[in-house]
Order: structure tokens, then sequence, then C-alpha cells
């Protein structure tokens, strides 16, 4: 298949451009003229510049194109000025599956997040994993990031009952190589391994191998359901952060935080780092959204991508110790 790309160069699209290579299919990757290609070292595309927002560009770039992948989102958790990340995430993933569809792609696979699932509820002081079936609505998109998201969403489940062969894919939290950014996730990874984790909340992920995310995203194309939703993470993947870090240390031998910071604590700091923020215009490092989402532990289901999908299982395990190993051998560790 020639299978069109976008956000190729990020943590996600990279993985997923070596895994459609790798089975033999044509990528061509939306790229922007300043976008970091380090992720795509070893993976053979052709690479076309452009923008989500540029419709005839898209039209053009899609023709040819059995598949289109449109992975590209701005993800920010603070900014000033909020529309261009909503431009981006709504109208942009409006005009992808627009151009694709007009394109004759056969299928069209748009990459959301688990934030647009509905949150995980708390039984006899156990979290109870949600999945796809969870009531949800926009009123609980608690940051503009997840509500981009939703509303991103919703534009591609409204063009899929108008006829456009799109399928979605909802990741939990990724790991392991080709995180050049890197991603939240990976940087609380690069700053353990750096020592600069004095300490942590207790919040939760469901921690995923990142190929399993591509693989996901390529079994999507060939078996999903049109207009359905399919959570791409790992059964047994979800842990809190003090697991997670416990894991951490028997792989690295670095030794784990013990100190867990109040919630109300990290709160009162993130209110004073956007204080800071607004004045300086520098992202603080520890943006109220992070901090609100923490609140909650992120723990999902992935049954149903498993079973009508056959989504990989990769131990969450190897997943980090995979990311471990990238991020030393890409010069990410302080000396």
């Amino acid at each position: 298949m020639k299978c069109f790309v976008t956000g190729a160069s990020g943590f996600i699209g990279a993985n997923l451009a070596q895994e459609l290579a790798a089975r033999g299919h044509r990528v061509k990757a939306l790229l922007r003229p300043a976008s970091d290609r380090r992720g795509l070292r070893g993976v053979e595309f052709e690479a076309v510049t452009g923008d989500v927002s540029d419709r005839e560009g898209l039209t053009a770039a899609l023709r040819g194109c059995e598949w289109c992948f449109h992975v590209a989102a701005s993800y920010h958790l603070w900014l000033r000025d909020y529309g261009p990340m909503y431009a981006a995430n709504v109208e942009g993933t409006r005009h992808v599956i627009e151009a694709a569809a007009a394109a004759g792609c056969t299928r069209i696979v748009y990459t959301s997040t688990v934030g647009c699932i509905g949150l995980p509820r708390e039984t006899d002081r156990r979290v109870v994993p949600t999945d796809e079936n969870a009531p949800v609505s926009e009123a609980q998109m608690s940051n503009h990031y997840k509500r981009s998201k939703w509303r991103a969403e919703q534009v591609a489940l409204d063009l899929a009952r108008r006829g456009a062969p799109v399928v979605i894919v909802n990741p939990s939290a990724p790991v392991g190589p080709r995180d050049v950014k890197p991603t939240p996730t990976g940087q609380v990874i690069v700053d353990f391994l750096n020592r600069r984790m004095p300490a942590y909340l207790d919040t939760g992920l469901n921690f995923v191998h990142v190929r399993d995310v591509a693989v996901g995203h390529i079994l999507a194309a060939e078996r999903g359901k049109v207009g359905e939703r399919y959570i791409l993470g790992h059964a047994q993947g979800n842990w809190t952060m003090k697991e997670a870090f416990t894991v951490l240390e028997r792989l690295t031998g670095v030794r784990a935080p013990n100190v867990r910071v109040p919630y109300r604590v990290a709160l009162l700091a993130a209110y004073a780092n956007e204080a800071v923020a607004s004045f300086t215009g520098r992202p603080p490092k520890a943006p109220l959204a992070g901090v609100r989402m923490a609140k909650y532990k992120m723990f999902f289901n992935p049954a149903k991508a498993v079973r009508e999908l056959g989504l990989p299982q990769t131990s969450p395990e190897q997943a980090l110790a995979d990311a471990v190993a990238w991020f030393r051998s890409n010069g990410y560790l302080k000396r």
C-alpha cells in the first residue's frame, strides 16, 4: 500500500513509518520545513513538505495514496494563545480526512488519545480500568489540549458517519525508541536516568510499547471497523508512578524516588509556576493542566483492540528497557 503519514517526525509517527516500511508499504511523510527528522533515521520514505492547514497541498500530496494515517497533533499543556492549537488539531483533522476521502483512500486512521476516553472509576479503593464504552462528554475535557483532541475526534466521527472510511485509535502512554523530543512520559524517564527525579506524584498511566502502538495503527487500517474507536494500550500496563520507578530502578540500578509529593502541594506549585510563566512567556516546568491530570490514575482496558485487531502485547517492562537503551545510546544522559 502507498501510505500517507502526517506527524511522521513525531514519536508515534516515526515508529509507524518504520513499521510500515518494514512491512513493504511505501511511506509518504508530510513534514514541515523545520521538522526534526532524527526519529526517521534508517526509515525509507518519501518526504513531502507541507502542513495540515494547507487544504490544496494535502489534496495534491494524497493523490495515489491508499491509506492515510493522521498522527500529527499540536500538544501543549500551557500556551499564552491556544487558538493555533485548536486550528491544528480540529480544523487540521478535518482538512486531512476530507482530502484523504477525496483522494479515494480506503482507510483513514485518525490518532486520538485516551484523554478522550471516560475517566476510570474507583471502587473499594481500587481503580477500575475504563474502555471505549465509558460515558464521556466534552465537559470532562479538563484542559485545552484534551478539549481540542475531543473536538477533533468528533470531526472524525462525523466524517465517518458521512461515508469517510475513518477508524480512530486512542493510544495510552507509549514508551520506547525514537522519542526524540522527548514526550512528557519520555522526559520522566530521562529525568530519572539523570537523577533529577527526587519525588513523585501518586498518579498512574497505562504504559505500552510504542512499537505495539505503531503496529496497532496498521492493524486498524487492515481490520478496524469504520467509525469505531480502539484503545492502544497494554492489559498489564496499568502502573502507578511508584511501580514504574521500581521497574526502572531494577532495570538501571538508579535508585527510585521514595518521597511522595502531596497533590495539594503540587497544585500550589503549578499555580506559582503559571503565574511566573504569564510574565516571562516561558512554559512552566509544572503546568497546571498536567498536575490536574495527575490527580487521576489513567488506567485503561485495551481488550477491544486485542480482540478485534490482534494488538500485540509486548511487556511494559520491555518497553521501559527499550526506552532506556535508546535514550542512553542517543546522548540524553548527562555525565
